[in-house]
């Protein structure tokens, strides 16, 4: 059975929308970029109707224009991509940080839909659900009060979405299905604003030494970051560790805010330059306001998924010499992009220029023709002794020397990608695979009286519990009935990392994840190489000029 037939005039209005989105006022540029589109879009209109006619399987026309469209992106870079109406949605959620819900995160896994991530102090938090619990059903009351359950097996994510979202207030009936558990268990939750905190952790490491662990950028991380810090200095904050490991960024408006808090108004923060076609990617950012945090003794904490804003931030911070940078190489993303709506609430992620730190140095990393060495950066061990370009030598305000071309280099080298571990590859395959989420199943919390606290947990533990021989032992047993090809030699050397994270997946799940980061830092090599340096960064914001 044929699909209906892809209407040209949308396609039009795609492409036009596009191009015209894009090159707004500039009209004479549009005209002549038009006239060349026309013939190219002749043989593309034709391409559609071809594949419309002539394909073996029906398609529907916006997922052949959205792919073209995402297709004709990805040859320009890495990170310019479209951003169909979800994820566009999605994508505004995650910047405005807030939502209406129930506060969870979904995969669809073997046709069920189950819960990868929670919200603390969401409705779903407080429930008690858990992660993997699958959400069997949904339902609501009839006309007489009765609930009329659904069946979700089989359902896409975004069929729960619709259902479990919805006005602050209101509530949703749902069902989860938990493993070891007979019954379903039923849950009325009402809905409530969900709030997508990007610095989910800030507490004291050791007298006088505080400890803030911003994990993303939204449009409210300066505002967070000024509460942890607030409640930090009240505790006696003396000095910061500033862990921004694995942060992927977020909007610059939020990493120069941020970056104002420990540097002195009028400083450089970054600036950017694009083609000059573009209006407003030439620009200069600098510090703005007062602080008083900006002669705290900071080390930063970075490493190889550190990207974007948390590398102009770490940048800025190592450029003017106002903080120690520990931990690996950054990841090297630092692209100017403009998000443009197109139509119908779908939008395009554009380069427009490139970012730069303040002594000059270019963060952005090269890529190869296919991405392929880019993209899998994540997955490629460092190390300490790096080779540099001698023309990419710049200097920060105290005369060290810093390179350009490749992410922002740490002060202080030390592997650590998982959690501040170096573990062997059977240990992060574990990871990977959700092996340490799922043993976690067998615990639960003494005396929870959440309404989805039944659990066929084998173990009740308290906060202060700590992982057993036995516990790790059954954790062997565990992965080995998993049918992976199990390595004892890599079990045996990652025995550290391995209680590490049970007791980090347990804590997450039981008792937060403030109490979860508290107990990992305890062990974690990076932090505990990190705290060290803090003579050397008390050091720094004493020589170093101010410009």
């Amino acid at each position: 059975m044929k699909t209906r037939k892809i209407p040209g005039a949308a396609v039009v209005m795609v492409v036009c929308a596009l191009v015209g989105g894009l090159l707004g006022a500039q009209a004479g540029a549009q005209g002549q970029i038009y006239s060349k589109i026309d013939q190219r879009y002749r043989q593309y209109q034709a391409a559609l109707m071809a594949i419309d006619k002539e394909y073996a399987e029906a398609v529907e026309p916006a997922q052949l224009v959205y792919g073209s469209i995402d297709g004709l992106l990805r040859t320009l870079d890495p990170h310019s991509s479209f951003l169909d109406p979800k994820e566009y949605q999605r994508q505004r959620e995650q910047m405005s940080g807030h939502y209406a819900g129930i506060g969870i995160s979904i995969i669809s896994f073997d046709g069920m839909i189950t819960v990868t991530q929670l919200f603390e102090g969401s409705p779903a938090y407080r429930a008690g659900i858990r992660r993997n619990d699958v959400i069997a059903r949904v339902g609501q009351p009839d006309k007489d009060g009765k609930i009329a359950w659904e069946e979700t097996k089989g359902w896409a994510t975004e069929d729960i979405v619709k259902r479990v979202r919805g006005a602050k207030g209101t509530t949703v009936e749902i069902s989860i299905r938990r493993p070891g558990v007979d019954k379903l268990i039923d849950l009325h939750v009402m809905r409530d604003e969900i709030k997508i905190a990007t610095v989910r952790t800030a507490f004291m490491l050791a007298p006088g030494t505080g400890y803030v662990r911003m994990q993303d950028f939204s449009e409210t991380t300066d505002a967070e970051l000024g509460e942890a810090l607030t409640k930090l200095k009240g505790a006696g904050m003396q000095r910061l560790l500033l862990d921004i490991r694995d942060n992927p960024g977020g909007p610059l408006d939020q990493a120069i805010a941020v970056a104002s808090r420990f540097l002195k108004s009028g400083q450089m923060v970054v600036y950017t330059r694009g083609n000059g076609r573009i209006r407003g990617t030439d620009e200069d950012y600098r510090a703005r306001g007062s602080s008083p945090f900006n002669d705290v003794p900071l080390v930063v904490m970075v490493n190889r998924n550190s990207a974007s804003a948390s590398e102009i931030v770490s940048g800025a911070m190592q450029d003017h010499d106002r903080a120690i940078v520990v931990g690996e190489t950054t990841f090297g993303k630092a692209l100017v992009q403009g998000v443009y709506t197109i139509s119908d609430d779908a939008g395009v992620a554009l380069t427009t220029g490139r970012y730069f730190t303040p002594s000059g140095r270019m963060i952005q990393r090269p890529w190869d023709g296919a991405f392929d060495e880019y993209l899998t950066y994540s997955y490629q061990d460092q190390k300490g002794d790096r080779a540099h370009d001698p023309s990419q030598l710049k200097y920060t305000d105290g005369g060290r020397k810093v390179y350009s071309g490749g992410g922002i280099e740490p002060d202080h080298f030390i592997a650590g990608p998982v959690e501040g571990f170096n573990p062997t590859r059977f240990a992060r395959m574990l990871r990977d695979r959700g092996a340490f989420i799922s043993f976690a199943e067998r615990f639960t919390k003494e005396g929870d009286t959440r309404p989805a606290a039944a659990s066929a947990a084998k173990h009740k533990v308290a906060p202060g519990w700590q992982v057993s021989d036995e516990m790790v032992a059954e954790f062997k047993e565990f992965v080995t009935n998993q049918r992976v090809r199990f390595d004892d030699a890599a079990f045996k050397a990652d025995a550290v990392f391995i209680k590490a994270m049970i007791k980090f997946e347990v804590d997450a799940d039981l008792f937060g994840m403030e109490e979860a980061r508290r107990n990992l830092t305890k062990v974690d090599p990076q932090v505990q190489a990190a705290v060290g340096y803090f003579t050397e960064a008390a050091d720094l914001i004493k020589k170093a000029p101010v410009k």
